[in-house]
């Protein structure tokens, strides 16, 4: 029989990483759910097994306890397929009233933690010579009012997966972006009614995703089958992307 693939999935507890692990979990991964929200990365793992799911808290903005993982990685399981950078915040504000510390946490979660993960991927896949990087990017890098901090940080892991994908393209690894738009999860259901009805009007589909839909995408680009598409960003967006809208 052969060995289950392994799958590093951050942000994991909820939401769209959430529907990434079950989906992975459904196409036979065995899940490493990396997130600092432990009890509902300890009760999302319950649900899908421990055969299924490893749940490990971790920063990743914190260089030490990334490279612990790795480490450990490699002890317990030796290669590693698919990476999944999933984790980020927003911390959203015109410019002028957005304090400084709001920058810097978006920008620490979502751009420098996305690069400290796939940095020790890259020098693992590099060594088996082969695996997949899935980055979870936004639609918002294309500019979004209100968010410069978001914005920029998302901006910046479109970019480092088209330098990855340069830099290891030769390692038969494949980096690629996932761009989700408007998707119905708990933050949007918090936004106010009137405001979440804007937005929807402004969707050339009239509709929000949904984590699902993300999740297949994501599948789409980490599956085996899947070749010779590398450093691509794929929005998953209902068409907001190409300007059409409000």
């Amino acid at each position: 029989m052969s060995r289950k693939r392994i799958a590093v999935i951050t942000g994991a507890a909820k939401g769209i990483g959430k529907a990434i692990v079950q989906r992975f979990v459904h196409d036979g991964y065995f899940v490493v759910a990396i997130d600092v929200d432990v009890e509902n990365g300890k009760l999302m793992a319950d649900e899908q097994g421990k055969k299924n799911v490893q749940f490990v808290q971790t920063d990743i903005c914190n260089e030490k306890e990334v490279i612990a993982l790795f480490e450990n990685l490699k002890t317990n399981f030796r290669e590693l397929d698919v990476l999944v950078n999933n984790a980020g915040i927003i911390r959203d504000n015109m410019i002028w009233n957005m304090p400084v510390e709001d920058f810097d946490a978006v920008v620490n979660i979502n751009l420098k933690g996305t690069w400290l993960l796939c940095r020790e991927a890259a020098k693992m896949m590099k060594w088996q010579n082969k695996g997949r990087i899935v980055n979870i990017a936004s639609r918002a890098w294309l500019g979004n009012r209100g968010q410069s901090n978001y914005s920029a940080s998302k901006a910046g892991v479109v970019a480092m997966t088209r330098v990855l994908a340069l830099e290891l393209g030769k390692y038969n690894v494949w980096v690629n972006a996932v761009a989700p738009g408007l998707i119905d999860t708990p933050l949007t259901q918090n936004l106010d009614k009137a405001v979440l009805k804007k937005l929807i009007q402004a969707q050339p589909t009239q509709t929000m995703g949904c984590a699902e839909d993300v999740a297949n995408a994501v599948a789409f680009l980490a599956d085996e089958k899947t070749h010779f598409i590398t450093g691509q960003t794929i929005y998953v967006d209902g068409g907001k992307s190409i300007g059409a809208g409000l």
